[in-house]
């Protein structure tokens, strides 16, 4: 499976924002549910204003089991948990 273009430039971004020190955490609230959320984002500035780009939040609790990585032996497709028999 191939990681889009728009993924891999926001990606090069990020790591241009760590480089230089232009990485915030912002309290934010999702906003489609509101829930409280903890935001990694890029700090530029435009005409003397800081401008905030947001490119994701934390896992909230344990980020192993929030997300299913990719599998070893299929290119396009995951590993998913195995279910109870």
């Amino acid at each position: 499976m191939s990681i889009p273009d728009h993924a891999r430039s926001n990606f090069q971004t990020l790591l241009r924002a760590a480089a230089d020190g232009n990485l915030a955490l912002m309290e934010c609230l999702d906003a489609e549910t509101g829930a409280q959320r903890y935001v990694i984002c890029a700090v530029g500035r435009d005409d003397g204003d800081y401008v905030f780009t947001p490119f994701g939040h934390l896992a909230e609790g344990n980020p192993y089991d929030a997300y299913l990585p990719p599998h070893p032996d299929d290119p396009g497709g995951f590993v998913y948990p195995e279910t109870p028999s």
